[in-house]
């Protein structure tokens, strides 16, 4: 088949690709937001909005140059400061009311440095978990399957694919601008799942193509086996990919602000995923196996 056939060039372009990532990601850095800095969120509803550059003036006055204002809905504000003592926060409550545009607090939140330090650390234990579960989940699932590869083996190019599908979108992410936020790590939590699906889904229609065929014998039966696996399960992968990724582009064009992060997030990682479980998982499975056939 074509992608096995040509697998030095997706591994080198997924391989490229991952490294670009990782480049922007080291000179942009990452923009965590105030849950895992430390910091205070003040959102504000009017009748009618005042612009937001008559807001920052009115917040830099107060002696709130450095906050953060964002847009939120069709008539509201999100403001991120420093942590706020009480006196602080009416102070920035305040501010917000401008001439006749009365502002009416909506909620108010206040996170500690050391706190934020605690969810980033939590969020990256999370992450790290997941990994080493679906690394045991995998393993176990293919127990049975010792002929050409381990079952191990498959665990540990699943999570290669996996590393593959969380650095992309987070270069990308971080290109853009996009704060880290709670929503942010639930989203990357989601693509581990979404991602391991799919390439589960591939690496079990090997499984079943090794088990009619009595096993592979030789380097080449094992590729074709891969490859016709591929071609099974392309179609099914895409199509499936696709309904997904008309939802996720409704939800951030159409679905509230608050949710927008969380499916860009989505949105990139099921794009990323569905290339790494065809073009990837599978043809590097070949590649790391090659010493265990027999010629």
């Amino acid at each position: 088949m074509f992608i096995t056939k040509h697998k030095t060039w997706f591994i080198g372009f997924s391989t490229l690709l991952v490294l670009v990532s990782l480049i922007v990601i080291g000179v942009r850095g990452l923009d965590y937001g105030i849950e895992f800095t430390g910091g205070s969120v003040l959102e504000v509803s009017y009748e009618e909005r005042p612009e937001v550059a008559d807001l920052r003036d009115a917040l830099a006055e107060a002696g709130f140059e450095d906050a953060l204002v964002q847009p939120f809905g069709d008539n509201g504000y999100v403001i991120k400061t420093k942590p706020l003592s009480e006196d602080e926060r009416k102070t920035l409550v305040a501010a917000t009311s401008i001439g006749e545009a009365t502002s009416n607090t909506e909620r108010f939140n206040s996170i500690g440095p050391s706190v934020g330090r605690e969810l980033r650390t939590k969020s990256l234990y999370a992450l790290i978990a997941v990994s080493i579960g679906i690394v045991l989940f995998v393993a176990y699932a293919f127990r049975k399957v010792s002929k050409p590869v381990s079952s191990w083996t498959y665990g540990i190019v699943a999570v290669l694919a996996l590393i593959h599908d969380i650095i992309i979108p987070v270069g990308i992410l971080t290109l853009m601008g996009t704060e880290i936020d709670t929503l942010y790590v639930v989203g990357l939590l989601s693509i581990l799942g979404l991602s391991v699906n799919d390439t589960i889904v591939v690496f079990d229609r090997i499984r079943e193509n090794l088990a009619d065929d009595g096993g592979a014998t030789n380097r080449e039966a094992f590729t074709s086996t891969v490859g016709n696996a591929i071609h099974d399960t392309m179609t099914r992968s895409i199509f499936t990919s696709l309904t997904l990724v008309v939802v996720l582009l409704a939800l951030y064009f159409a679905g509230p602000v608050a949710t927008r992060t969380l499916s860009l997030v989505l949105l990139l990682g099921t794009i990323v995923g569905t290339y790494s479980s065809i073009f990837l998982a599978s043809p590097l499975l070949t590649v790391l196996v090659k010493k265990k056939v027999t010629k």
